[in-house]
C-alpha cells in the first residue's frame, strides 16, 4: 500500500475539561472555587498526533468522534495543529468522551471518566485508513480501542505485514481489562512499548524499571521505555540499556507529557536521528508539555525543541546518557523508516503521562 503519511496514530479522542487549584472548602451549600478552568482537546492519540504534526510530520488519526460539539472542537483543533482529519470516524450513535480533570500545584493530575470512554470502535475495521503510513502509534495500549486482545492482534498483524515501525504507549485499564499473558502471541509485533512506572508495575508486578523492562522484553517486545516522571526514562532492550534524566524545568501541568515525547521520539526517529539525539529530543518535547495547562498547548514546532535543548545546555544542564552498554545509528532515513525484522532502536520520556 502506498505511503501517503510519516505517521498515523490510532486511539481515543476526547475532550478535557481541566480544573486547576481546586479549592475543596465550599463557598455555599453547593459551590466552590478554583484557580482556573479549560477545556483542551485530549486523548493519547490526539496529542500524540498534534505534537507529530508541528514537528512536521505528515501526520493522520484514526479514531471516532461523536456528532456533537465536542467532536467539532477536537476536530478543528487537530487541523489547526496541520494533522489530516480526513480518516476519522463519526459516529451519531456515540457521544465524544469528555473528561474531567484536576490539576494539582505541582502539575500531577485526577481524572474522571464516564461511560462515553467505554465505547469500543473498532480500527481494524479500518486498515485501508492506518496500512499507508511509515510508522504506526497505538495511542493508548489497554485502553479503548486497544482493550481487546482481537482488535489488538488484528491491527498489529496488519501493520507489521506492511512493514510499520510500530509505538505502543500504555495506559491504565479503566472499564475492560487484559494482561500480558492475554497478548503473548501478538506482544513480539511491538517496536517500542512505552508504559509510565505506574503502568509497568501495574503490568509487570515488578518493582524496579529494570525488572519491568525484562518482563517486556521476555514477552518479546523489542524495545521497552519505562518513563520516570521527574527522574526520566529507562531503557533497555537485549543489546543495551539507557537512562536519561529529566529536564530540569517547572512543571505547570504534567498532563500529555509521555505523549509529546513519543511524538518527539517518532519524529526524529523518522528522520535519521542516533538513538542518543532520539531521546533528547523527545525529552525535550515532554518537558515542555509541562510548561502550560493542556497537552497540546506548550509545544510549537521543532525549532522551538531545539532552541530549548540549546537553553539547557547553555545552563549546564545537558543530559548524561547513562549506563550505555552499546550504541548505534538507526537505519532510518527523512525519506522513511527502514529497518528489517531484527532492527532495534532506542528512545525516552519526559513525565509520567
Amino acid at each position: 500500500m502506498q505511503e501517503r503519511y510519516d505517521l498515523i496514530c490510532v486511539g481515543m479522542a476526547l475532550v478535557d475539561s481541566i480544573i486547576k487549584g481546586f479549592d475543596p472548602e465550599p463557598i455555599s451549600a453547593s459551590g466552590y472555587r478554583a484557580a482556573s478552568g479549560s477545556l483542551n482537546v485530549g486523548g493519547e492519540a490526539v496529542n500524540e498526533a498534534m505534537a507529530a504534526a508541528r514537528l512536521g510530520l505528515k501526520t493522520g488519526i484514526l479514531c471516532t468522534l461523536g456528532r456533537d460539539a465536542a467532536g467539532e472542537l477536537v476536530t478543528e483543533t487537530l487541523r489547526k495543529s496541520g494533522v489530516d482529519t480526513g480518516l476519522i470516524v463519526y459516529d451519531r450513535d456515540h457521544q465524544t468522551p469528555v473528561t474531567t480533570m484536576f490539576v494539582h500545584d505541582d502539575g500531577t493530575r485526577q481524572s474522571i471518566t464516564n461511560s462515553a470512554h467505554r465505547y469500543n470502535f473498532h480500527p481494524e475495521k479500518y486498515q485501508d485508513r492506518f496500512l499507508c503510513a511509515k510508522a504506526l502509534i497505538l495511542g493508548s495500549l489497554f485502553r479503548a480501542p486497544f482493550d481487546d486482545a482481537d482488535v489488538i492482534r488484528e491491527v498489529l498483524t496488519a501493520a507489521r505485514e506492511q512493514g510499520m515501525l510500530v509505538i505502543a504507549d500504555t495506559k491504565l485499564p479503566n472499564f475492560r481489562f487484559l494482561k500480558l499473558e492475554d497478548l503473548k502471541d501478538v506482544l513480539p509485533l511491538i517496536d517500542y512499548i512505552t508504559p509510565n512506572e505506574d503502568e509497568a508495575k501495574y503490568y509487570t508486578g515488578r518493582n524496579s524499571p529494570e525488572e519491568m523492562a525484562e518482563v517486556f522484553l521476555d514477552y518479546g517486545v523489542r524495545n521497552v521505555i519505562v518513563k520516570l516522571g521527574s527522574r526520566g526514562c529507562y531503557f533497555k532492550n537485549r543489546e543495551r540499556e539507557l537512562r536519561l534524566p529529566a529536564c530540569s524545568i517547572r512543571a505547570v501541568d504534567a498532563t500529555g507529557a509521555g505523549d509529546n515525547f513519543v511524538a518527539g521520539f517518532a519524529s526524529e526517529l523518522l528522520c535519521g536521528s542516533d538513538a542518543e539525539q532520539a531521546l533528547r529530543f523527545a525529552n525535550a518535547c515532554g518537558a515542555i508539555c509541562t510548561t502550560a495547562v493542556g497537552a497540546g498547548t506548550a509545544l510549537r514546532d521543532r525549532e522551538q525543541v531545539l532552541a530549548f535543548l540549546e537553553e539547557e545546555k547553555k545552563a549546564g544542564h545537558t543530559q548524561e546518557l547513562t549506563n550505555e552498554i552499546e550504541s548505534d545509528r538507526m537505519d532510518t532515513g527523512c525519506n522513511g523508516y527502514s529497518a528489517n525484522e531484527d532492527d532495534e532502536a532506542v528512545r525516552p520520556h519526559a513525565g509520567k503521562g
